[in-house]
């Protein structure tokens, strides 16, 4: 029985808040999918478009490569942070010496440290507001 030849990826991880990128960076011209869904179709809309392709503007490599992505976790706005993580550090395995810079520079490569605060006892139910005091 013939075995199948495997697709050759570059894998990486982006993260961002709770959100957890999984990108897988093929060698190709093919469609982005990102939970089996288009690219377009996951992430609608000219500003999240402008969003994802960054790294690949940068790195002046759109059209050469596709990824396919599991994301998972948090918001749309966390996981495209996540996803924008996960191919730029794809990239710098791909190419490190000419891409790392370039992407590191733009900011792409910092996991970004901020997290939702946690709600604290005896506040009102918010992380940081204060219980109405009374007046007299």
């Amino acid at each position: 029985m013939p075995r199948k030849k495997e697709n050759q990826y570059i894998f990486a991880v982006g993260r961002r808040k709770t959100s957890v990128a999984r990108v897988r960076l093929h060698k190709g011209k093919d469609q982005h999918v990102i939970n089996d869904l288009p690219v377009g179709q996951y992430f609608p809309g000219e500003e999240q478009r402008k969003l994802w392709t960054k790294p690949f503007e940068l790195t002046k490599t759109e059209g050469k490569y596709f990824i396919t992505v599991k994301v998972v976790g948090g918001g749309k706005r966390s996981q495209l942070g996540a996803v924008i993580h996960g191919i730029a550090r794809s990239l710098v395995k791909l190419d490190e010496e000419s891409f790392k810079q370039t992407l590191r520079k733009a900011g792409l490569l910092t996991r970004d440290p901020r997290m939702r605060e946690r709600r604290k006892v005896g506040t009102g139910g918010k992380a940081r507001r204060a219980k109405q005091s009374p007046k007299r």
